[in-house]
């Protein structure tokens, strides 16, 4: 009874404090909801930094095999959030994520417990329930005047924490010695317990303002009829953008699940750190131009802009591609512009985009919805390029097929994103 009531006192205590200073507020979710996120990739990437050589199941690589059984577990969710994550009630967030981190790392204890290749199904159990994550936390976040701000820093993560979640993996295995099969679950046991305490401090976060919901709207679990109507109004305009999206997510899954790959075949192969020196470069990067939007206080002019900020980053990581074709850009600096063009073009979509069109048509929802839409397709493209690059022999180099991967996100965004930003012009001058 005492220690209930202690933690009560407490929670109060952090509620006074966060409402004191806009400042405190903005720095203490963000650093929250980042370590939080961070960590949950301390229990998805850090496999795929292993080898696993001379494994084959069905003729295919068994690191691909283990790539598709994540990414599809992880797709399903994406499926099922749609309608999870839009009607998910706010009390229950933390409970949610603490649950599916346990059931992920339980996977990954298996995962080296059984043999192969009847592990595959492991990996497949991790990405059900990690695809729930992003939206859990998200939920904190959304529907403030400084939304875009702490959404930057949170997805700033998938940058940073892909390549921290390799680092740590490859660090395991070049100083512990310890195999590829067990790696990942020594790896999570590294994050479980800032993953812990990070969820608990992030579940006392205050919900929006009165004066948050005056500049955007308030954001609500969804019904079943809500979600519908919501597809009337917007679903032609929602085609373009999960297509583009969906190009942009493909290729961002490959940077991450064969980067190690990439760096050995450009020279880069025993170097453990090469991977969280790229992440904090491109990651400081994208987090100064896209929370720089929350300064943008017209919603309609924001949004817009982020229209103008995908393009130019997918068409960014397009034009350094030809340049390192032509040998004039070292593999290096292709790399690092190259997946800061792509995050520019991609990581608006988490934070900004969605965020400032739910605040420009005034509609009552929240984000997960739009977004688990728009991820639940950008993972069913990544498992069917997987099954294709597999299944269909072409011969190519890894340098190669990351080129034709950002010459594709660049054409197809510039494409779609444009079509975009013409239907909302549209729509906007019917308000």
């Amino acid at each position: 009874m005492e220690a209930g009531a202690m933690q009560i006192n407490y929670s109060k205590g952090i509620i006074r404090w966060l409402n004191s200073s806009p400042v405190i507020f903005v720095s203490y979710v963000s650093i929250c909801s980042f370590i939080v996120y961070s960590c949950m990739y301390g229990f998805r990437k850090p496999f795929t930094v292993g080898l696993y050589n001379n494994v084959f199941f069905l003729g295919i690589s068994y690191k691909v095999c283990l790539v598709i059984a994540q990414v599809f577990g992880y797709m399903i969710s994406k499926f099922y959030g749609i309608r999870f994550i839009s009607s998910m009630l706010p009390e229950k967030r933390a409970a949610c994520i603490v649950g599916c981190i346990g059931i992920a790392w339980a996977s990954l204890l298996l995962f080296a417990v059984i043999p192969a290749p009847y592990n595959i199904i492991c990996l497949f159990i991790n990405g059900l329930p990690l695809g729930m994550v992003w939206g859990l936390v998200f939920g904190y976040l959304e529907g403030r005047k400084t939304t875009e701000l702490m959404g930057a820093v949170l997805a700033t993560s998938f940058i940073f924490a892909s390549g921290m979640a390799k680092t740590v993996g490859k660090w395991i295995q070049l100083s512990l010695h310890i195999s590829d099969w067990w790696m990942p679950f020594t790896a999570g046991a590294i994050f479980i317990i800032p993953l812990l305490g990070t969820v608990w401090l992030l579940s006392q976060t205050p919900p929006p303002t009165a004066d948050d919901i005056a500049h955007r709207t308030i954001r609500s679990p969804m019904t079943s009829d809500e979600r519908k109507q919501f597809l009337k109004q917007f679903g032609l305009s929602m085609v373009p953008v999960v297509i583009a999206y969906a190009v942009f997510t493909i290729v961002r899954d490959f940077s991450e699940d064969f980067a190690n790959e990439l760096w050995t075949e450009t020279g880069y192969q025993n170097n453990a750190s090469i991977f969280a020196q790229t992440g904090t470069i491109i990651s400081l990067f994208a987090l100064a131009v896209v929370g720089g939007f929350f300064l943008i206080k017209d919603n309609y002019k924001a949004f817009r802009m982020s229209h103008y900020l995908i393009i130019a980053g997918v068409a960014i990581s397009a034009f350094i591609t030809m340049l390192f074709n032509l040998h004039i850009v070292s593999p290096f600096t292709w790399m690092v512009t190259a997946t800061a063009g792509l995050y520019l073009g991609y990581l608006p979509f988490n934070c900004l985009f969605f965020e400032r069109m739910l605040s420009v048509y005034k509609i009552k929802g929240n984000i997960g919805f739009l977004m688990y839409i728009a991820d639940a397709f950008g993972y069913l493209g990544t498992v069917v390029v997987l099954l294709v690059k597999e299944f269909i022999p072409i011969k190519y180099s890894w340098v190669n097929f990351f080129s034709f991967l950002f010459y594709s996100a660049g054409f197809v965004g510039i494409l779609l994103v444009g079509c975009s930003l013409l239907l909302h012009s549209k729509m906007y001058k019917k308000l």
